[in-house]
Order: structure tokens, then sequence, then C-alpha cells
């Protein structure tokens, strides 16, 4: 009963918001023929219904893993939707604002006293008189008209991403150079993976095709910097084959980022959410990825070596879990000429690893996804995201520190991706006399 009253409350505030959009729509459309308007009205109606109509059976649809995608759509479509109209209610109130600003004017005007009227002029003779001007728009028109294509923009815009963005991978090249890199490393190429969220797919074609952009890149490693899945280890069902092709000659190394650990979801019991973790583990494991759970590992070529430490999740930032060890993986790395740190939330970077591991060389980490809404245009970025994270999408540098941020291979939430599109990172390590040259 609780969810039959809840539904009915929300679609009375959706109903009214769809009335009120409505107006404008009406008035954009009065003047044309009835047939038109009919199929514009019959199409706004009908797209209004079945929205409310779809949003109110979501609580009972199944929550398997096989409605996974529905439920999902469900809901963007039913954000999409609304969120787009709320644009054209800010139109439609600017409107309505300025005619009850108009209706004040006139009530408080009738209430003094009227200049006496003007003395009637001889009329002109009509072929004397001007031509009238053309009808023009009204201000109410333009703002009705302006409150629709604000309303069109965004769901197009957030359409495109779905149907675009989404799976748009690009390659991102990026050169460091270390003083103190191993002769036997000069050169070695990383590729880098970061937030797969594999519950959020629905293209499997697209992500292998992302995946194969990563193998044609053939890197010497790949780091895979955490959040394989959304919340449950059974997401990974219909592509652990996928990504089980992810291998490289020196290995592929993984972290756990804050939703591997299963946070945000309800279990039946603790031992489920266990059950679960140890799942994930093993997967990654049967997929030949080594997870560095608080540890280090050590690349050995011609008797040199660098060595790749790996933490669980640990932020800073907001309430994300702080279940890394840096001090336990940090220990035994001493004597490694170049220390690699994968690390999912880049906040951990100024917030511990550069106040006391200043011998870091490169922290790898992703968890911000670039917010999947921003604009890139050659060196300029921007995302909302940046108001939270100071480093949040590609490489930044401190002293003789450096951070990648990964722009994401996969999405959550929101299907699909504006601006910031997702990344396949290939980072190459040279040592410093390489670049002076």
């Amino acid at each position: 009963m609780n969810k039959i009253l809840s539904f009915i409350l929300i679609a009375t505030v959706l109903l009214a918001i769809d009335w009120y959009v409505f107006q404008a729509v009406r008035i954009v459309w009065e003047d044309s023929q009835v047939q038109t308007r009919r199929m514009i009205y019959g199409t706004y109606w009908t797209l209004t219904l079945l929205t409310i109509g779809i949003l109110g059976i979501y609580p009972y649809l199944p929550a398997s893993a096989a409605m996974l995608t529905a439920r999902r759509f469900v809901m963007v479509w039913g954000f999409m939707f609304y969120f787009s109209k709320l644009f054209a209610v800010l139109f439609i109130a600017i409107d309505d604002l300025l005619r009850l600003g108009q209706w004040i004017y006139a009530q408080i005007a009738s209430w003094f006293p009227q200049s006496p009227p003007k003395p009637a002029v001889a009329e002109l003779p009509a072929e004397l008189l001007p031509e009238p001007a053309p009808k023009g728009i009204t201000r109410s028109e333009f703002l009705m008209q302006a409150g629709l294509v604000a309303a069109a923009v965004p769901l197009a815009t957030m359409s495109f991403g779905i149907v675009s963005g989404a799976h748009d991978y690009r390659i991102r090249r990026v050169r460091v150079a270390l003083p103190n890199l191993p002769k036997a490393f000069d050169g070695i190429r990383i590729g880098q993976l970061s937030d797969i969220h594999s519950g959020s797919f629905f293209n499997r074609v697209a992500v292998q095709g992302g995946v194969d952009m990563l193998l044609n890149e053939k890197p010497d490693v790949v780091f895979f910097t955490g959040d394989l899945v959304n919340d449950s280890a059974d997401e990974m069902r219909d592509y652990f084959d996928i990504f089980k092709k992810v291998t490289a000659p020196m290995g592929v190394y993984s972290v756990l980022g804050n939703h591997d650990y299963g946070d945000y979801r309800q279990w039946p019991s603790p031992q489920a959410k266990f059950r679960n973790l140890q799942t994930l583990k093993q997967i990654h494991a049967d997929m030949g990825w080594r997870l560095l759970m608080n540890e280090h590992i050590d690349l050995q070529a011609d008797g040199e070596k660098i060595a790749v430490i790996g933490i669980e999740n640990w932020g800073a930032k907001g309430n994300f879990p702080k279940y890394g060890s840096m001090k336990q993986a940090y220990a035994g790395t001493a004597d490694a000429p170049v220390k690699l740190l994968l690390s999912h939330d880049p906040s951990h970077w100024d917030a511990e690893v550069r106040r006391q591991y200043k011998d870091v060389d490169i922290m790898f980490a992703g968890h911000t996804h670039g917010m999947q809404f921003g604009i890139e245009v050659g060196s300029f970025k921007w995302s909302p995201v940046q108001y939270m994270y100071e480093q949040w999408a590609g490489l930044y540098q401190k002293e003789s520190q450096y951070l990648y941020v990964n722009r994401g291979f996969g999405y959550i939430g929101f299907p699909g991706r504006i601006g910031i599109l997702p990344e396949i990172t290939i980072m190459e390590l040279v040592h410093a006399w390489v670049c002076i040259k």
C-alpha cells in the first residue's frame, strides 16, 4: 500500500509538471493546423503517460541480473525525461512572473487618477495610412519556444551520450621521464584500465572493441585501478571471457575500488557480503590478473627491478572507505629505484602519498570518471567533478612525483558519457636523459 500511495503522490507531481510544460506546447503550436496539433499533443501525452507508467512498475520489476539493464534504463529514461522538462519549466515560470508583474503594476496604476485623454486627431483617408507592420513574435511566444528548445537540448545531448559516448573509447598516450628508471625498463609501455563497472554494460560488442583497442597497443604490462563491478561479483558473468583476454608479457596487476566491496547494496547477511568479495577476488585470479591487496611485487628485467605497489581503496574525500594500508604495501620496497603505486582514489595522493611516501614516483588512479560529463578541447578541460577533486583526469605533477587519473573504461548511474569519453591509457616510461636529448 505504501508503494501505491508513493506512486500516486509522485505521479501527481509529475503530471503537474507535464501540464505546466504543456501550456508552452499549446501556445507554440496554437496557430498550426488541427491535424498537426492533434499529432503533437497526442505524442506529448503518450510519451508522458508511458513514462509515468513505466516508473510506476519499476518497484515491481525483479531485481535479478537478467532485469538489471531494464531496471536501469527505466530510471535513466525517467530522469532524462523530467530533468529536461525542468528547463522548460524555468522559461515558462519567467513568463508567468513577468505576467504577474504586469498585473500588479496595472492594479497599482489603477489606484491613481489617469491624465485626461488627448484630443482626437482627424482620421486620415485609408489610402494615406501607412502599411501595417508585420506581426512579430510576442515575448510570451519567445519564452515558450525558448523553453521547449531548452528542454530538447539536454534530452538530445543525454541520448547522444548513451548511444555514442558510452563506448567511444579513446587511447590517451602519456610519456613520463624518471631519473632513476633502470636501463632495462627504459621505454616500458604501461596500459591502464580503470572503473570497468561491468554491471552497467549493455553492449558486449562495443566492450570487446574497447578491449581489442588495448590489446592492439601491445603494452608490456597492464594496470587495473579498481571498480570491476558496481556491487556484485555476478555482474562479471557476461563479461568475464572478454576481460580474460587482457594479458601482457609482464603481467596484469589490479586493485580494488570502492564499489568492489559491495558496500552500496543491502546483503541478506554479513556472510553473503563476505562471500561476494571472495568471489570477486577469485574472478581476478581466474582472469590471470594479480590482485594486489596492500602488497607489492617486483617487475624483473635483465637483473634489474621496479616495484609495483597496490593497496585497497583509500579515499580522503566524502565518505569513501579507507580499507588500504600504505604502510603494509610499501614495506620491503626501499631498495627499488622506481616505485609505481596503484590506488583507486586520486585523493589518496595528496592526503598520504605525497606527505609520507615521497619516493613513490607515479600513482595510478581512477574513480572520478571525469563525472562522465564535461568539456575537453585541446589542453582545456572542465567538469563539475573538479570542484571536489583537484586531480580528476590526466597527468599531474608536484615536485618529482606524478599522478595519473584514468577517466574510466565504463560508467555508472547515467549509462553514457558527454564530453568526457571512456579511456584506455598507454603510458611510456623513459629515463630522464631521453627527454633532455
